[in-house]
């Protein structure tokens, strides 16, 4: 079978079951495991799909945006497990921003509570910041009701008064070429500029964001380091020649 061909079905075994494995593919193509290896490289190196362990998934839309309660409701062991990690780096004394993302609110619960402050634009962050005693600053913006965040002009604005020890991020994408991405591309905007007014800036995210590409970009991989759960050793090879990364495991 030409390759050509063996892409075609590859692709339409996509479209049908969103996620495929290799022995499937070897099965209907008559293929080799090697030679379907290096196929799904190819693949995944012209943005058709995401490889994953043993096989592959579509990409997610670049304008797909999930509400905030879908995306809390995702591999939320996964979330708290990173979250914990990253409250753990925060000190002392620090300025910290926290984004308005599903699994940077994990970290509240975590945060130490004495002589720290944080700035967010997240609105469902406020309340468990408040009850646990942190003084709290929220900016100003537009009040997007998916995501429950401030962005926009106002939040732009808002930000420009500060300056930050540390940020840690939300993101819809993570990619070694295309770098940080998210669909929406005011929120995109509001994320760029705490990142650029940070010390340090960490990245948040669960594996099954990495090679995934949104509309809308946010920073280059070196502009923040990554904190992230279990990855296999060949995507984890890709980012650590650009950032650092640090794979958080039970």
């Amino acid at each position: 079978m030409l390759t050509p061909e063996r892409h075609r079905m590859i692709l339409q075994l996509l479209k049908e079951k969103n996620i495929v494995e290799i022995h499937e593919i070897m099965e209907i193509t008559s293929t080799s495991e090697s030679t379907i290896r290096r196929d799904l490289s190819q693949l995944e190196d012209q943005k058709f799909l995401k490889r994953i362990h043993g096989g592959a998934s579509r990409l997610q839309g670049k304008l797909q945006e999930p509400s905030m309660i879908e995306k809390s409701s995702k591999n939320h062991q996964e979330k708290r497990m990173i979250a914990q990690y990253a409250a753990s780096l925060v000190e002392a004394g620090d300025c910290i921003y926290l984004d308005a993302g599903s699994t940077v609110i994990e970290m509240i619960e975590f945060l130490p509570s004495i002589n720290i402050v944080v700035v967010t634009n997240g609105l469902t962050h406020v309340a468990p910041l408040l009850n646990k005693g942190i003084s709290t600053f929220l900016i100003g913006g537009f009040a997007k009701p998916k995501t429950n965040a401030l962005i926009g002009r106002g939040a732009l604005v808002s930000l420009d008064l500060y300056r930050f020890d540390k940020c840690f991020m939300g993101v819809n994408g993570i990619h070694p070429k295309f770098g940080y991405t998210t669909p929406d591309q005011e929120e995109a905007m509001v994320k760029q500029k705490a990142i650029s007014l940070s010390r340090e800036a960490y990245v948040l995210t669960d594996n099954t964001k990495f090679a995934e590409i949104s509309f809308a970009k946010i920073a280059e991989i070196h502009e923040a380091s990554i904190i992230t759960n279990e990855l296999d050793n060949e995507t984890q090879q890709q980012y650590l020649t650009r950032t650092t990364i640090k794979v958080v495991t039970t």
